[in-house]
């Protein structure tokens, strides 16, 4: 156990982001599964634009590399377009 009181404040610091970062996290793969499971175009339309708008959030706040996000943006328009095809 830390005994600087700065090393016992990061220890605080660092719980709180954890918390906050696995939250975030959670949002955008249940966005993501919304997405890939979508059995329609629209309802995936749909699901696509909330999941890129988590996905820049979550990559500007520095949870996700901003190319990561990028690819998971590229990977998920594969998805939709293929409904689109289909339909």
């Amino acid at each position: 156990m830390a005994h600087h009181k700065s090393a016992l404040k990061r220890i605080r610091q660092t719980r709180k982001l954890k918390i906050y970062n696995r939250g975030n996290k959670k949002q955008l793969r249940e966005a993501i599964k919304a997405v890939r499971t979508a059995t329609t175009f629209d309802v995936a339309k749909e699901a696509l634009k909330k999941a890129f708008s988590l996905l820049d959030r979550v990559a500007s706040r520095g949870i996700i590399k901003k190319n990561n996000a990028s690819n998971k943006k590229s990977r998920l328009s594969k998805v939709v377009s293929k409904l689109e095809a289909q339909a």
